[in-house]
């Protein structure tokens, strides 16, 4: 292999070198605002408040900034209730069947601050979310549906996937009763037909009342029956 040769191929392997070592040091991805709240099944995120009656509980909820670098600035992040998100979810999953509907939660059950700051140098920030659900009826199913919103005169940049930039947090209040329990020793009959084979239920889902108090559907009912709340 002549000189000339060892030499081009030398330089030419510096060259790649420094260009991947300068495009490492720039930005990869644009730094996106996300809420961490992955949805299940159900199209939701379960989040579990301890029921304290007219006492507040905090919930923290998770915002990350995305990137293949440092959040650089500080930014003002604002979040508002979205409620168009909820109704088009209803819709999409329910179609007409608006007794399975997800119900927004009324304003009275939480507050938070709309403006949350996250520094430079930081990738994370917790949004608190204060709840007080005194006299709650947990025979709806309710969820708190929140958005990160996006305008260009913000300094930050909302994450433009809907699942990232929207929370539906459904609401899932307990206390020490509260809970799964096994139904296998529960055997439901109807009236009349005592002597029928009863109806048994695997697990039994108890619901909050107040601190101390707990209900359950009775039978082969729960929150999905239309007529759970006879």
């Amino acid at each position: 292999m002549n000189k000339p040769f060892i030499l081009f191929l030398s330089i030419a392997l510096l060259l790649i070198c420094g260009s991947c070592n300068d495009e490492w040091t720039e930005e990869q991805f644009q730094n996106y605002v996300s809420f961490k709240a992955p949805i299940t099944s159900g199209g939701v995120s379960d989040i579990y408040i301890r029921y304290k009656g007219d006492e507040k509980t905090t919930f923290q909820l998770p915002l990350i900034v995305s990137g293949s670098t440092t959040n650089a600035k500080n930014m003002t992040v604002h979040v508002a209730v979205d409620s168009d998100t909820l109704n088009v979810l209803n819709y999409e999953r329910f179609q007409n069947r608006e007794d399975f509907y997800y119900r927004e939660l009324e304003s009275k059950y939480f507050t938070f601050s709309p403006d949350l700051k996250i520094n430079a140098g930081e990738n994370t920030s917790l949004m608190a979310i204060d709840f007080t659900l005194k006299d709650i009826n947990l025979v709806d199913k309710w969820v708190l549906p929140l958005t990160i919103k996006s305008d260009p005169s913000y300094d930050y940049v909302a994450n433009p996937r809907k699942h990232y930039r929207k929370a539906l947090l459904r609401i899932n209040p307990f206390n020490d009763y509260s809970g799964i329990y096994s139904g296998t020793a529960l055997k439901t009959v109807m009236e009349g037909y005592e002597s029928s084979t009863p109806i048994v239920k695997a697990e039994i889902k108890a619901y909050v009342v107040d601190e101390n108090t707990i209900f359950f559907y009775a039978g082969n009912i729960d929150e999905d029956r239309q007529d759970r709340r006879n």
